[in-house]
């Protein structure tokens, strides 16, 4: 298929001094803090390359320890962060490292046989297609495999594309001794990726036999209610299907095959737009899908995994590509500020699994070496991300979707463009600013026609200001949008205001439940208990004022009450780090005022 929007390649874009660099900072460091040899542990030990009873002090415990079935699972996260990382940096530590690894699990492979490379023993597939109780073997072999494409993907690793060919072979083999009733009843069993890992390395290959794997791990129990408009997700574990749909993206992708987008949009639909979901683009509790339109109950301490965010922005992301839509880019957008942001601790860059909405939620952070959490895997791999999703490329010349600051080296044709996106911290406003702005200078090495598209995101307080060399253009478009201005660009500057505004986004089926957001971010009120507030929701500033709002240049996004029995201090959520907070507040009309309905902003 021919995509609406291609991404470029990563080792084009790079990330500049933000708060994004620092988290991905932060996720480097985590990365070379961990030793090859304890990555690779329950690898080592599946090869009998590993006597456990040497060295178990030093070894990871958590989800990686020795005896947890699932073991071995991060190493696949490991490979794909670190791997994205060269990608876009260029930093030989990190690929040295990662090429180390693939080394040991080609060692590995060869132990075992030349095919099989896992950290858990090829009959824990067996007890699953007999029906005896274990914890997702594939969802394991799964992680392995990303790893391996990733560095090849990412970092040019021949071995690693070999030794996932050679672990192929075993999975063509073991699956062609089912039928597919049988393989109906094994794949009820968590999958993860699999079939999406089985159309990456089709689309690389071209092989019958990996396009045999691609059918054999299609899900029609799952895929073709949804194509029929049934809700199959509300209360089903979510990360479970989530992979599954980006099975079936990939497989549109590298087949061209009509039902494979269809199952897709299916999912999308019945799980975003037939559902709707919290303020921070958040919709489980306790892993599993809300019902639809009914969150208020599902408030609690395991609200929103992180594993379920980052999937789900990487499903928005293939719907963005197709489409050239800008809602989803916004998706993106308040799932990256309100759940990669919020669940990666600010300092020592650890991972909250779970991101509470219950008044007075707590964030609970995972340790380095003793906890590994499915969702330490996709925190590594998050934050090793977030050079994706900022330019895209398509026919009439260069989208840009988020506004992280950035450098982009581009070709146009025969032309090399340089961009440069910086955020204008608006330091000489004597007020506190009542917009976003950044810049973009682009410069060509020649002149060169071609359109510039500017995302115009749903949270726009205003009509949108574009200046171009200091005069201003004319743009159109109803958020969310792409505003397009086409020109010949030479050496250019352009500088984007964005008006935003402190809004409220009420709970579905409990409107006079809020959240307050400023633009994109979601706001959390520093407070142990759950407090009425009292008000017109339709008026937000009447309920919160700034509060310690400037220090040295910089303003900040923060708040308090006003007019309220008690004070509440509020903050970005993704700043919070060990305080207790809450983020939905009731509010109750003033003495002798009716409750007016609140204003929503954005999709729900």
């Amino acid at each position: 298929m021919t995509p609406t929007f291609r991404p470029l390649a990563p080792q084009h874009v790079r990330l500049t001094a933000s708060l994004f660099k620092h988290r991905s900072d932060l996720n480097r460091k985590y990365l070379m803090s961990l030793l090859p040899e304890h990555l690779l542990q329950n690898y080592y030990n599946e090869a009998g390359l590993l006597n456990i009873a040497e060295q178990p002090a030093s070894f990871h415990w958590g989800w990686e320890s020795p005896t947890c079935q699932v073991r071995g699972h991060f190493l696949g996260h490991w490979l794909s962060g670190a791997a994205r990382l060269y990608a876009s940096t260029g930093d030989g530590e990190l690929k040295a490292r990662g090429d180390f690894i693939v080394a040991e699990l080609g060692r590995c492979q060869k132990q075992n046989g030349g095919e099989w490379v896992s950290p858990t023993p090829e009959k824990y597939l067996d007890w699953i297609a007999r029906g005896t109780p274990i914890w997702a073997p594939h969802y394991v072999h799964h992680k392995t495999g990303m790893g391996l494409y990733e560095m090849y993907k990412y970092a040019g690793s021949d071995q690693a594309l070999e030794i996932l060919i050679n672990f192929a072979k075993w999975f063509h083999r073991w699956t062609a001794k089912f039928s597919r009733a049988e393989l109906d009843q094994i794949l009820d069993h968590e999958t993860g990726g699999m079939l999406e890992l089985w159309s990456d390395l089709y689309g690389v290959t071209g092989k019958q036999e990996h396009l045999d794997l691609m059918h054999c791990y299609d899900r029609p129990r799952l895929f073709d209610p949804l194509r029929a408009g049934k809700d199959v997700l509300t209360n089903m574990h979510a990360n479970t299907t989530i992979p599954e749909a980006h099975g079936a993206c990939r497989a549109f992708e590298v087949t061209g095959e009509k039902r494979w987008r269809e199952i897709a949009e299916a999912y999308w639909k019945c799980a975003v737009s037939d559902r709707g979901y919290y303020c921070t683009g958040g919709q489980t509790l306790g892993e599993i899908w809300t019902p639809p339109f009914q969150q208020s109950a599902r408030l609690g301490a395991k609200t929103q995994e992180h594993c379920t965010v980052y999937n789900m922005m990487r499903l928005a992301e293939y719907f963005l590509r197709w489409t050239g839509a800008a809602e989803y880019a916004d998706y993106w957008e308040r799932n990256l500020c309100n759940g990669v942001l919020a669940q990666q601790h600010p300092d020592t860059g650890m991972i909250a699994y779970w991101l509470p909405l219950s008044a007075g939620g707590v964030k609970k952070w995972g340790t380095p070496t003793e906890t590994f959490w499915c969702c330490h895997g996709t925190l590594v791999q998050a934050n090793a991300s977030h050079h994706c999703g900022i330019y895209y490329e398509d026919d009439d010349g260069l989208a840009v979707c988020q506004s992280i600051p950035s450098e982009l080296a581009w070709r146009r044709g025969k032309t090399n463009v340089q961009v440069a996106l910086t955020h204008d911290r608006q330091a000489g406003q004597v007020t506190r600013p009542k917009s976003w702005a950044y810049e973009l200078k682009l410069k060509c090495d020649r002149p060169t026609e071609f359109t510039l598209k500017l995302r115009m995101p749903a949270w726009l307080a205003g009509r949108a200001s574009v200046t171009i060399n200091g005069k201003p253009e004319r743009i159109s478009g109803k958020p969310p949008a792409f505003a397009a201005v086409r020109r010949t660009w030479s050496d250019d500057t352009l500088r984007v205001e964005l008006p935003k505004a402190l809004t409220v986004c009420p709970l579905p089926d409990k409107p006079d439940t809020v959240a307050f957001l400023d633009g994109p971010v979601v706001l959390a009120g520093l407070c142990d208990e759950e407090r009425m507030l009292t008000g017109d929701p339709r008026r937000p500033e009447t309920l919160l004022t700034p509060d310690n709002e400037r220090e040295w240049g910089d303003w900040h996004t923060r708040y308090r009450t006003h007019n309220q029995d008690r004070g509440i201090r509020f903050l970005p959520l993704y700043e919070v780090r060990d305080e207790r907070y809450t983020v939905y507040f009731p509010v109750r009309a003033a003495p002798g005022r009716a409750a007016p309905a609140p204003r929503r902003r954005g999709r729900r």
